[in-house]
């Protein structure tokens, strides 16, 4: 299967692929990464005309740090791929220069996922029209996904007190519920 699929696209594209969990993947050089999702896109033989997700991994010691995962999936309709699959597109990003380009000409459903990338992760997605945060606030500083994140807890630990019922309060209020589901 992605012998079939490489060879669609753009030479030198992909740094190589694997299938360990059933799952097509292939590893795309991110200067590659628009053309390849194009030609991923627009190959009648391929058609993956669905973007599903993109996640962003921080694998902080290891160089590169990141990993940005597309999910893609042909739809197995009439003009949408001869058959229902799926694909996984990894792509390696540096940490030293956090950033890839937009696909957002390819797929515009990958805008808010690619403000994710941003906000979460600190990776600049170049030529995004509106690349601002999305899920912390706008003077928020520092990317929570990333592993290095310094988590510090101010508040002290909340406890509560348990309910406390007496033994007879509590089979009075079960045998109590018993009867009300009986009457319904």
């Amino acid at each position: 299967m992605i012998t079939d699929l490489t060879a669609y696209l753009p030479p030198g594209s992909f740094e190589h692929a694997q299938s360990a969990d059933g799952m097509p993947t292939i590893y795309v050089r991110r200067e590659h990464l628009v053309e390849t999702m194009r030609a991923l896109r627009d190959t009648p033989a391929l058609r993956y005309a669905f973007l599903a997700d993109i996640v962003g991994v921080d694998y902080l010691p290891r160089e590169p740090r990141f990993e940005v995962i597309y999910l893609l999936a042909s739809l197995g309709a009439p003009g949408y791929g001869e058959a229902v699959k799926r694909l996984r597109v990894k792509v390696r990003v540096p940490g030293e220069d956090p950033s890839l380009p937009t696909v957002l000409d390819v797929w515009p459903a990958a805008n808010w996922a690619e403000r994710e990338l941003w906000d979460m992760l600190g990776i600049r997605v170049e030529g995004h029209p509106d690349l601002r945060r999305i899920l912390m606030p706008e003077d928020w500083e520092g990317f929570p996904g990333r592993r290095d994140y310094p988590v510090q807890i101010k508040e002290p630990v909340k406890t509560y007190e348990p309910l406390q019922v007496s033994e007879e309060e509590f089979v009075a209020n079960i045998e109590a519920s018993r009867d009300r589901s009986r009457k319904h």
